[in-house]
C-alpha cells in the first residue's frame, strides 16, 4: 500500500537512518561504469504490447501518485539514477536477479561513472557520466543532480519521499526537511566542477547506493523542470506529475491517455545505447481474464498482475511462458495490538498454529509460493531465520486459546481488499474454516481498497486482517523493520498492527550506526527473533511475482520495486 510500498511517510528525525556502517577496507574505493548489455548496445525496432491492471496515474516521485505501484513503474522507465544494482544472473525460469549487498562490488555506475568513499569526512565523490542526453536534448551535468536534491529537501511536494530517502542514508542536514524553517540544500550536496558532485553524510551508513537505486532518488532534468516552473509551483510538481518526467533515461513519454494508454519510445541518444524494444505500448486492463486473453492470442506480448490460478493455466500453454520469482511479495495475517483479543500474545501464537500453511501454498498460490519464516524478505541482506517458528497444529493452538483466559468474540471479522477477491478470497475462506476447527468464529469482510488503505494505514483500527501488498523497496531486513515495527516514538513509520517494543526500539537504536557486519547481523537477527516471538504479525507465505509473456520476450529482471523495466527486454 501507499506509504509502505513506496516508504513514503516522513522520518523525523535522523534517527530514520538505517545502519551506518561502511566497510573499513573501503576508505576510498572505486565503481566501475556498467558494460552496456546486449539488448541496450544493439538497439532495435521491435515494439511490445504491454497490459497491466493500470497505467501510471501520475509521475511526480514526491507526488500524490508516486505510492502507487503502476506510477513508479513509469517513473523508473524514464528516469535514470546515479548508480543501480548489477545483475548476477538468472534464476531457473530465466528471470534475471540482481546482486543486492552493500559493497562497491554490487552497484554499476548509471549517471554516475564512478565514485569513492572519504570513511574520514563520511563523504562521497560521485563522477559523473559525460556526453548523455535527454529525452528533451538537455545534456546532463552536476546542475541537474543539485536541483533533484534540492527539491528533495524542499518537501514541497505531497508524499516527501526523496527527503525521506536522503534521510534514511543519513545524507547531511536532510532531517531538517521535516522541521519548520529553512529546507535549502546547504552543503549535503555539492558541485565541485560540471562532472562531480559530493555527498555528505551524517553519521556513517551503509544505505547510501542502495537508496540513491529507488525510484524517489531519479534524477531531473533541471532545464525543463525550471521552464514549467510556476510563481505557485517553483518545483514543477504539477508538470511532473501530471505531463512527464524530465530526465536522462531509456525511454521518452509519447503519449499519456491516463487512465488509459502509455506509450514510451526509445530514447535513441540514451548512454546505454538505444534500447530492442523500440516502442512500448502500455494499456489499462483492469480484468485480470482479459489480460490473459490478450497473452493467448497474440494481442499482448507482456502482462502482468494475474491470479495464482491464471498464471498456473498458462504455464501448460505453449504459446505462452510465465516467469517468477520470490522476491518481496508475501501475504500475513494483521493482528492489531490495541483490538482485544489479539492484545494477548497466547491468542496471536494459537491463530499462528491453527493456519494450514501448506494448504495455502497448494491451493491458494498453486505451489508458487514457500512458507514466510520471518518478517523480512528472505533473499534481503540482513534477513535470518528466527528459531522460534509456527506449524500447523490445531491442538495446539486449542490448548492456548485456553491458556489466553481471553475472551473471543462470537464473531471476528477477517478484512482483505474487495479488489482482490479472485485470489484472497480463497485465502480467507480458508483460514475461516482452520479457524472455526479450533473454535473461532470468523465472518469475511472484504472492504474496498480506499476503505482498507484507510483504515490500516490513516486510522490504524483494523483489527484482523489478510495482507498481501506490503513490501519494502530498500533492500535491507533494517530498513524492512523501521517501515513496520520501530515504535513511531522511536522513528518508525507504517506501524500498521500498533506493535510497540522497547527491545526492538533499542535494538534498533543499536543497529543504526553499528560499523560491523557481523555485529550488525547479529542484532537484525535477534530483532526478527523478538518479533516471531511476539507475533508482530502473522508471516504465512512468501509468494512468486509473476509474468506471462510471449515465448520471443527475454530478459526479464526483477526489481525490489515489482516494476518491468524495458530496456532489459529483447523481443525477436
Amino acid at each position: 500500500t501507499a506509504a509502505a510500498t513506496s516508504a513514503a511517510a516522513p522520518a523525523t528525525s535522523a534517527a530514520a537512518a538505517t545502519d551506518a556502517a561502511t566497510d573499513a577496507a573501503a576508505a576510498e574505493t572505486t565503481a566501475a561504469a556498467p558494460p552496456e548489455s546486449t539488448a541496450a548496445a544493439a538497439g532495435g525496432t521491435a515494439e511490445l504490447t504491454f497490459l497491466a491492471e493500470d497505467v501510471p496515474a501520475g509521475l511526480d516521485g514526491d507526488g500524490p501518485s508516486a505510492a502507487i505501484p503502476t506510477s513508479q513503474a513509469g517513473i523508473v522507465n524514464l528516469a535514470e539514477p546515479l548508480v543501480y544494482y548489477k545483475v548476477k544472473g538468472p534464476n531457473e525460469e530465466g528471470v534475471n536477479l540482481l546482486d543486492f549487498g552493500f559493497s562497491d562490488a554490487n552497484f554499476e555506475g548509471r549517471l554516475a561513472e564512478s565514485w569513492t568513499f572519504d570513511e574520514a569526512s563520511l563523504t562521497w565523490t560521485f563522477k559523473l557520466r559525460q556526453g548523455v542526453v535527454g529525452c528533451g536534448g538537455a545534456t546532463f551535468n552536476a546542475d541537474d543532480v543539485i536541483y533533484s536534491f534540492a527539491r528533495a529537501k524542499s518537501n514541497s511536494g505531497q508524499a516527501p519521499i526523496g527527503a525521506f530517502l536522503a534521510n534514511v542514508a543519513s545524507i547531511d542536514a536532510f532531517a531538517e526537511a521535516f522541521a519548520e524553517g529553512p529546507r535549502e540544500l546547504g552543503d549535503a550536496v555539492v558541485k565541485v566542477d560540471d562532472y562531480t558532485v559530493t555527498i555528505k553524510q551524517a553519521a556513517p551508513n551503509k544505505l547510501l547506493l542502495p537508496v540513491l537505486t529507488i525510484f524517489g532518488l531519479g534524477i531531473y532534468d533541471k532545464e525543463t523542470m525550471e521552464s514549467k516552473a510556476t510563481a505557485d509551483d517553483p518545483w514543477s510538481h504539477t508538470y511532473n506529475n501530471n505531463e512527464n518526467f524530465p530526465s536522462f533515461g531509456p525511454y521518452c513519454l509519447e503519449k499519456w491517455d491516463k487512465d488509459r494508454e502509455f506509450i514510451l519510445a526509445a530514447n535513441p541518444d540514451y548512454y546505454g545505447g538505444a534500447p530492442n524494444v523500440a516502442r512500448v505500448t502500455w494499456r489499462k486492463v483492469p480484468q485480470s481474464a482479459n489480460r490473459v486473453a490478450a497473452i493467448q492470442t497474440g494481442d499482448a506480448q507482456l502482462v502482468q498482475s494475474l491470479t495464482p490460478r491464471e498464471y498456473d493455466a498458462l504455464r501448460k500453454i505453449d504459446s505462452v511462458k510465465v516467469q517468477g520469482t520470490l522476491g518481496n511479495n508475501s501475504l500475513f495475517v494483521h493482528m492489531n495490538f490495541k483490538s482485544p483479543p489479539f492484545d494477548n500474545p497466547k491468542v496471536r501464537q494459537a491463530m499462528a498454529y491453527a493456519i494450514n500453511y501448506d494448504q495455502i501454498i497448494a491451493t491458494g498460490y498453486f505451489g508458487q509460493a514457500s512458507k514466510w519464516l520471518s518478517h523480512v524478505p528472505s533473499l534481503y541482506p540482513g534477513y535470518a531465520q528466527p528459531t522460534t517458528q509456527y506449524t500447523y497444529d490445531p491442538e495446539k493452538a486449542k490448548a492456548l486459546l485456553a491458556e489466553s483466559g481471553a475472551q473471543i468474540p462470537g464473531d471476528i471479522l477477517l478484512s482483505y481488499v474487495a479488489e482482490k477477491e479472485s485470489t484472497l478470497g480463497p485465502i480467507a475462506t480458508q483460514i475461516k474454516s482452520d479457524l472455526a476447527a479450533v473454535g473461532i468464529n470468523v465472518q469475511l469482510d472484504p472492504l474496498p481498497q480506499t476503505q482498507y488503505g484507510d483504515r490500516q494505514l490513516v486510522k490504524k483500527d483494523l483489527a484482523f486482517a489478510l495482507n498481501d501488498q506490503e513490501k519494502p523497496i530498500g533492500v535491507d531486513a533494517g530498513y524492512a523493520m523501521l517501515l513496520f515495527f520501530v515504535s513511531t516514538e522511536a522513528g518508525g513509520l507504517n506501524n500498521m498492527v500498533n506493535y510497540s517494543s522497547p527491545v526492538i526500539d533499542e535494538a534498533y537504536k543499536a543497529v543504526v550506526n553499528e560499523a560491523d557486519d557481523a555485529t550488525r547481523n547479529a542484532k537484525l537477527a535477534e530483532m526478527q527473533e523478538t518479533l516471531m516471538q511476539d507475533v508482530a504479525w502473522l508471516p504465512v507465505v512468501e509468494y512468486k511475482t509473476q509474468w506471462a509473456m510471449a515465448q520471443n520476450v527475454q530478459g526479464l529482471t526483477w526489481h525490489p520495486d515489482n516494476g518491468v523495466r524495458f530496456k532489459d527486454l529483447t523481443v525477436g
